[in-house]
Order: structure tokens, then C-alpha cells, then sequence
């Protein structure tokens, strides 16, 4: 088992094609976690993820702010305890509409 605060972990750039937005990744491989990886999301007013797909799913929980998702079909409202759920191959983006910092969990498989 293994338990510290989130704070612990370093936030880090999103990378390519984002604006406004840092992860920590709380729970790796390099951590023994061979199946899963837990992301934690702070996306700033404004801040998006790039719109993308990949083959594997996401599973996110909005901890606290207001945003849209983004897909084919347009534009999907949510909020602090909401849930998304991205298919494997769904093409797909997070934006922050808040004023305030918008955070969420992802979990992704590991890459295979």
C-alpha cells in the first residue's frame, strides 16, 4: 500500500497541444500499478486538452469546476461530481468555462 498526498506529486506540463494545463500522475506502473495509471488534471480558466483519440478508454470524475467535453456531437456540459466516460477511438477534448481551476481524475490503461 502506499498513501501520501496528491500535493506530493510534481504537476507537470500536459504537453503538445495544451493550454492551461498540468497533470501529476498519482498512480504509475513505476509505482506497481501494472494495469492502471490515475492522472490528476488542472486545467486553468480557459485551459483545453488538445481534441484527439487514441485506442483505450478514459474514465473521469470532475472533482471540482465546470467545463465542457468536447466530441463528434458537439459540446457536453459538466461539473464538479459529474462523470465522463470516453470510448476507446472517440475523438474527444476538455475545456475549462469556469473562472476557477477545473480539476479531474483520469484513469487510463497503461499502454500496451
Amino acid at each position: 500500500m502506499k498513501l501520501f498526498p496528491y500535493r506530493e506529486v510534481k504537476a507537470e506540463d500536459a504537453g503538445e497541444g495544451t493550454f492551461g494545463v498540468k497533470v501529476r500522475w498519482l498512480i504509475t506502473k513505476q509505482m506497481g500499478a501494472p494495469n492502471f495509471a490515475m492522472r490528476l488534471f488542472e486545467l486553468e480558466p480557459n485551459g483545453h486538452s488538445p481534441l484527439h483519440s487514441h485506442p483505450w478508454e478514459h474514465e473521469v470524475f470532475i472533482l471540482e469546476g465546470e467545463g465542457v467535453a468536447v466530441n463528434s456531437n458537439g459540446e457536453h456540459k459538466f461539473k464538479t461530481g459529474d462523470v465522463v466516460f470516453i470510448a476507446p477511438n472517440e475523438q474527444h477534448q476538455f475545456k475549462n468555462t469556469g473562472k476557477k481551476t477545473l480539476n479531474f481524475l483520469c484513469l487510463v490503461p497503461h499502454k500496451k
